[in-house]
């Protein structure tokens, strides 16, 4: 799940990330200490904000064009999707009546024209401190060196290694609980808590994978691999708790409403989700330990979750009972008996390495 931007946001730091000709040009004009101000847009798009300088001809893009050009005072216009330098010596000229926060002139002038325009604009610091930064709309994104996002990435990768394994023992800590017939909604959301602590970790990895582009094959897979199962862990949990109305809502969805401080406050998160108060005794359906069911078919399922209602029902049901579910017939009772006494013993799925 994203928040609205998410997507464009990304966008821009993959357009930016090392490697790419934009921020080749970037480190050329840091390297040469000029400076720079880039507007991205078409001619209709950014003749309202422009003054003087002069038109370029079918110039195709290069980092080292856009470097010399920096060289002069104005700033420069780049098409949308940097394909074209269009012009060149260019005086900006933003509502002056536009909000900023920033103290430099340039970097004053850049967040102005990407508030007025919505288009993207680069600045590059002249003197002193080394930063580019990226406008776009209310947002600004600095283009950080790969080493500061390399150590950050790292940093992160133990993080969410950490909230993964918290959530692997949340998830024991409810199986248990189920086949103990002792849940509270409290511990059902504590699963979920950690399930959103993990995807917002994630994300932030995934970010920071964009802003380095071709430097963080490794870092990519080791959060994907962190990150596997736990969308459909969430998911099936809720499934197994929510009212028969919101069973099929989308978590996440609900749990981005919940602000990170608060994601630690139960009550606050139960509300969330739209469950009972958090000292509230539940009952599971069934749907995530069915879900471990080695070949089992969605519709057998679905009828077996349909037939016993609830999961002490189904782990109290005889073989014969279960045969008399539509689609489990003799052969499959047996084996969900086996399967449902392993979960009983021991506490967690069978899964056929064990």
């Amino acid at each position: 799940m994203t928040v609205p931007g998410d997507a464009d946001q990304l966008e821009v730091l993959r357009r930016f990330a090392p490697g790419t000709d934009l921020r080749d040009a970037v480190e050329l004009v840091l390297r040469q200490r000029t400076g720079a101000l880039v507007l991205f847009g078409g001619d209709d798009e950014v003749d309202p904000v422009c003054s003087g300088g002069f038109m370029l001809e079918a110039t195709p893009f290069t980092a080292q064009r856009l470097a010399e050009l920096a060289k002069m005072d104005g700033g420069i216009v780049v098409s949308k999707d940097a394909a074209e330098i269009l012009r060149a010596n260019v005086h900006f000229i933003p509502d002056p009546k536009l909000p900023t926060i920033e103290t430099g002139t340039r970097s004053r002038t850049a967040e102005r024209l990407a508030a007025q325009t919505g288009l993207a604009v680069l600045a590059v610091s002249e003197e002193g401190r080394s930063v580019a930064a990226v406008y776009i709309g209310a947002d600004r994104f600095e283009l950080r060196p790969p080493a500061v996002l390399l150590g950050e990435a790292n940093q992160n990768l133990l993080a969410l290694e950490r909230l993964r394994r918290r959530l692997v023992n949340g998830e024991r800590e409810l199986t248990q609980l189920e086949v103990d017939d002792d849940v509270t909604v409290g511990d059902v959301v504590k699963v979920l808590e950690r399930a959103e602590l993990v995807r917002r970790m994630g994300a932030q990895v995934n970010r920071i994978v964009v802003e380095l582009g071709g430097q963080a094959h490794l870092i990519a897979i080791q959060a994907s691999d962190l990150l596997d199962g736990v969308e459909e862990l969430a998911q099936t949990v809720f499934a197994d708790y929510a009212t028969s109305r919101r069973k099929n809502s989308d978590v996440f969805n609900l749990l981005a409403q919940v602000a990170m401080k608060d994601l630690h406050h139960a009550p606050l998160v139960a509300n969330a989700l739209k469950m009972d108060e958090v000292g509230v005794a539940v009952r599971p359906r069934g749907i995530r330990a069915l879900k471990s069911v080695p070949r089992l078919p969605e519709n057998v399922r679905d009828a077996l979750i349909a037939h016993f209602k609830t999961l002490p029902k189904l782990l109290a049901a005889s073989e014969a009972d279960l045969a008399e579910v539509e689609g489990v017939g003799r052969t499959r009772a047996v084996q969900l008996r086996s399967y449902l006494d392993r979960l009983s013993h021991d506490g967690h799925p069978f899964h056929p390495s064990e």
